[in-house]
């Protein structure tokens, strides 16, 4: 049941405008309860960058470079980023509406509801929903926008207005509409469904522009929302290729390495070429990224072993020896979201242990892939009596 007294306020996530309104609703209006656009890691981390206080436990690189989580962090980050860089352009740091909201609540005795989805579910949810051209052209966005310096804001106001707005949300949904299900439609349903069930007579919901008119709409027609598990839920597909051909590339390799030493057929050579081919050029990929020598020998001496083995990544162990030289802190980690320029990035430890990994990694692949055509290929005729 909704609350009897419900005032939304649409933000700009990074407008001034918006925190004076946000403060003043709450201070005239004094609600029961004042419900925010944030999950609890959201929060805590508003909360922890207002108050300065750093996370000082051990950090975990090795949980951090597998590639799940991996993806979850770079797109965080850049989108953080991004924001960030509007808010700097106008003099307001990203979450302030947010913040003043939850003073406010604080000066006038409200409880604080916090209405969104945890943040690593929708993107996973989100990434999930996307094919591999929406991830490329997502990932493209990315970067040229963090290159772009030609693009400035003339009135970060104007987004929460209708024809602005519109043409925002329409641009993300034309690039991706999976995606944009998920880091709005579905948003918008389990917020609305966590402000139908807070029972304190008034509450002020503080949310950005674009979520007001959508959250507004299945209020109004509460059987339109999906059951919660739905939302919550992180579906796998049933057949997943991607991890079929992860496996089945190796297994090949494997089977015919196999199969010709037991037909006899000297394969000394032919082992040699596949380690000099995939070690060396993880070792150059390392090194052309930056890397410390011994994390470059050390993708040397994974790139045999992890080409066939589908659930690691050279670039996985050059990261971690990365990481240790470079004594990679929760710092680090902090510092990476704050980076504003490329020199920013390429000072900041955690950055070159990721351009590691993908040097590693890119290495070890071509090796791979050129092993087909001077390993594999003569191996196979031979074992056909073609060679």
């Amino acid at each position: 049941m909704a609350p009897e007294s419900l005032k939304i306020i649409g933000t700009a996530h990074v407008s001034a405008k918006s925190v004076e309104e946000v403060k003043n609703t709450i201070l005239e209006s004094k609600p029961d309860v004042v419900a925010v656009e944030l999950c609890l890691n959201r929060y805590q981390n508003l909360l922890n960058e207002r108050y300065g206080k750093s996370t000082k436990e051990d950090f975990q690189i090795k949980e951090l470079l597998k590639g799940d989580n991996l993806t979850l962090f770079l797109v965080s980050g850049f989108l953080s980023y991004m924001q960030r860089q509007i808010g700097d352009e106008i003099g307001v740091k990203p979450g302030s509406e947010m913040i003043a909201a939850i003073d406010a609540a604080e000066e006038v005795g409200a409880k604080v509801a916090l209405i969104d989805r945890d943040i690593t579910i929708t993107l996973k949810r989100a990434i999930d929903k996307m094919t591999f051209f929406e991830k490329m052209k997502f990932a493209y966005g990315l970067i040229a926008s963090f290159f772009s310096k030609d693009e400035t804001i003339d009135d970060i106001d104007s987004i929460t207005e209708g024809d602005a707005l519109e043409e925002v949300m329409g641009y993300f949904e034309e690039m991706s509409p999976k995606a944009f299900d998920v880091l709005v439609t579905e948003r918008n349903a389990y917020m609305a469904k966590m402000l139908l069930d807070i029972n304190e007579e008034s509450v002020v919901a503080v949310v950005g522009a674009g979520h007001k008119e959508g959250i507004t709409d299945y209020m109004n027609h509460p059987e339109k929302i999906p059951p919660i598990y739905e939302l919550m839920t992180l579906k796998k597909s049933r057949i997943p290729v991607g991890k079929v051909l992860l496996f089945s590339i190796p297994l090949i390799f494997i089977s015919i390495f196999l199969f010709a030493f037991l037909s006899g057929i000297n394969i000394e050579g032919s082992l040699i070429k596949y380690v000099l081919l995939t070690g060396s050029l993880a070792f150059v990929g390392s090194v052309i990224s930056g890397s410390k020598i011994y994390s470059a020998v050390t993708a040397f001496l994974a790139a045999p072993i992890t080409v066939l083995h589908p659930l690691l990544a050279a670039g996985w162990f050059a990261g971690i020896v990365e990481a240790k030289i470079r004594k990679v802190s929760m710092d680090d980690l902090s510092d990476f979201g704050k980076c504003e320029s490329f020199k920013d990035f390429w000072q900041n430890n955690l950055f070159r242990v990721l351009i590691v990994v993908a040097g590693a990694n890119i290495g070890a692949t071509i090796g791979a892939l050129l092993t087909i055509p001077n390993v594999i290929y003569p191996l196979f005729s031979k074992l056909l009596g073609f060679g």
